[in-house]
């Protein structure tokens, strides 16, 4: 899929089968990785940050946003996954899947998956190419010894 076409906001076939709820997806993390999500901003206990242990880098956040602020015809709130991606993943996903440009974030590198509207399958894949892009990657001094 070219772009990240809008679409009309109609879910007309649930692809790829089985969806994930946001508490499904911070045991995902957790069960996968390890990680549990931390809530950085004061005063908001919803809005979930997934990192890694050693860099402390954010591989995920997970927010309740309007769907109106992806282009969608509604102002339901609707759990998001932010993920960022390797560039060669950006534009391989698009409305259809459930993936849109990112919520405020750098939309070059980041991605907005809506939850309800992606399969369990995509949110994991997309979620793995996360957690490997903005993990170490440590070079190990060859003249240590």
């Amino acid at each position: 899929m070219q772009g990240y076409p809008h679409g009309d906001g109609v879910n007309r076939e649930m692809r790829g089968g089985k969806r994930m709820t946001k508490q499904e997806l911070l045991a995902h993390c957790l069960d996968a990785y390890g990680t549990s999500p931390d809530y950085p901003f004061e005063g908001d206990f919803e809005t979930a940050v997934l990192r890694h242990g050693d860099n402390r880098k954010w591989y995920a956040i997970v927010m309740r946003i309007p769907r109106r602020k992806f282009g969608l015809p509604d102002d339901e709130g609707v759990d998001v996954v932010n993920l960022k991606l390797p560039t060669e993943l950006i534009n391989s996903f698009g409305a259809a899947d459930g993936v849109y440009p990112a919520y405020h974030m750098n939309k070059l590198h980041w991605v907005s998956v809506l939850l309800p509207d992606a399969s369990a399958d995509v949110i994991e894949l997309l979620v793995n190419a996360s957690f490997i892009v903005t993990k170490s990657h440590r070079v190990k001094n060859r003249n240590a010894r």
